[in-house]
C-alpha cells in the first residue's frame, strides 16, 4: 500500500494510506542500514507499507519514495554543513502574519520569501487579525508584495473572515505553516480543521523561547490535503544560499538582474546596474532592497543554519 507519513516518534511512524485508514509502521533493518546523507525517513515522505498485522493496523515501510522537495535546516552541534530534513515534500509554504499584536517584521516575511524561493516551493501569505486594523490598514502595509506577485490573503482567524478562501487554496496541498510567535497560527488552523483543536503556541515558533513542538507533524484536512506543523526555531537562516544566488530569489531584482552590464553582478556597487537603475525608478520597493543587503552581508558571512530546498535524494 502506498501512504504518506503523517509523524514520526520514537521507532514508529504513522502513516495515512491512500485508501484512508492509519497504519502504525516501522522501518526494517535493511532500510535503516541504507547510506544516505539527509535524514532517512519524515513527515511527508511517500512511503510502500507491507501490513504485517491487518487487524491492528500495524506495518512494516518496504520502501521511501524520493523526495520532490524538503524543508531542512544545519544539523546543531556539527562542524560541517550537514542537512537535517524537517519535513519531505512540501508544496506550499503558507506565511502567517498578524495585522498587528504583534507589530508585524517584514524583514523576516523577507527572510522566509527568499527561503521559499530558493527551493522552488511557491509561497503565499497569510495576513491575520484584520479585525484590529480593517482590511485596507493592512493592505497598505502588505501590498508591495501582492505587487510582486505574490498570493496575499487578508484573513481573521476570530472573526471568521476570509478563511472559506484560504481552505479552498489549501486544498490538495502539503502546506508548511510558518510565521512569528503571536501572529494567530494555531487559531488560524483551528478555523481552516474545526475539531483540530491545537493549542495556542503548538504551531511553528519563530520568535525565542521553548519549543513546543519537538517532531515534524501533518494534519489532514477535510477539505484535502495537509496542514504541517514543524518543530520551532529561534532563528531563520538560509540553508546552502550563496551571495551571487541571492538576487535569483528576490522576483523583482530577478527581473532585471539579466540587463546588468556584468553577468556576476552583485548589484552593489558594480557599474551598469540595471537592477540599481530600476531602484532609482522606484520600480523596487526601498523595503526589499534594505532585505536584499542585509540578506547579502548574512550569506557573505556564511550564516545558514534553516531554510527549503530542492532534494535530488
Amino acid at each position: 500500500m502506498y501512504g504518506v507519513v503523517l509523524r514520526v516518534y520514537s521507532d514508529f511512524i504513522d502513516v495515512l494510506t491512500d485508501e484512508g485508514g492509519r497504519w502504525q509502521c516501522k522501518v526494517p533493518g535493511r532500510l535503516k542500514r541504507r547510506r544516505r546523507p539527509t535524514t532517512l525517513i519524515v513527515a511527508g515522505d511517500r512511503v510502500i507499507i507491507n501490513p504485517a498485522d491487518p487487524d491492528k493496523r500495524e506495518g512494516l515501510i518496504t520502501d521511501i519514495l524520493p523526495r520532490k522537495s524538503t524543508l531542512s535546516r544545519r544539523r546543531p552541534n556539527t562542524t560541517m554543513p550537514i542537512e537535517d530534513v524537517i519535513l519531505a515534500n512540501p508544496d506550499e509554504i503558507m506565511v502567517v502574519f498578524a495585522a498587528a499584536s504583534p507589530e508585524p517584521n517584514l524583514f523576516l516575511l523577507d527572510r522566509f520569501l527568499v527561503a521559499a524561493e530558493s527551493s522552488e516551493v511557491p509561497s503565499f501569505i497569510v495576513i491575520n487579525k484584520i479585525d484590529l486594523t480593517g482590511e485596507e490598514r493592512a493592505e497598505k502595509l502588505f501590498g508591495l508584495y501582492e505587487d510582486i506577485g505574490y498570493p496575499v490573503f487578508y484573513v481573521s482567524a476570530a472573526r471568521n473572515l476570509g478563511v472559506d478562501a484560504l481552505r479552498r487554496h489549501l486544498k490538495d496541498h502539503i502546506t508548511v505553516v510558518a510565521g512569528p510567535s503571536g501572529a494567530g497560527k494555531s487559531s488560524l488552523i483551528n478555523r481552516i480543521q474545526p475539531g483540530l483543536n491545537l493549542r495556542v503556541g503548538e504551531v511553528m515558533r519563530m520568535g525565542k523561547g521553548k519549543h513546543t513542538t519537538r517532531w515534524a507533524q501533518l494534519y489532514p484536512l477535510d477539505s484535502g490535503g495537509f496542514i504541517a506543523d514543524t518543530p520551532g526555531l529561534r532563528e531563520l537562516g538560509l540553508w546552502d544560499i550563496r551571495p551571487h544566488e541571492l538576487s535569483d530569489y528576490f522576483p523583482e531584482i530577478r527581473r532585471y538582474a539579466p540587463q546588468c552590464r556584468f553577468s556576476d553582478c552583485t548589484h552593489i556597487a558594480e557599474p551598469g546596474c540595471a537592477v540599481r537603475e530600476a531602484l532609482a525608478r522606484g520600480e523596487i520597493h526601498p523595503h526589499r532592497w534594505a532585505s536584499y543587503l542585509q540578506l547579502f552581508d548574512e550569506s557573505s558571512t556564511g550564516i545558514s543554519e534553516f531554510g527549503f530546498r530542492n532534494s535530488d535524494l
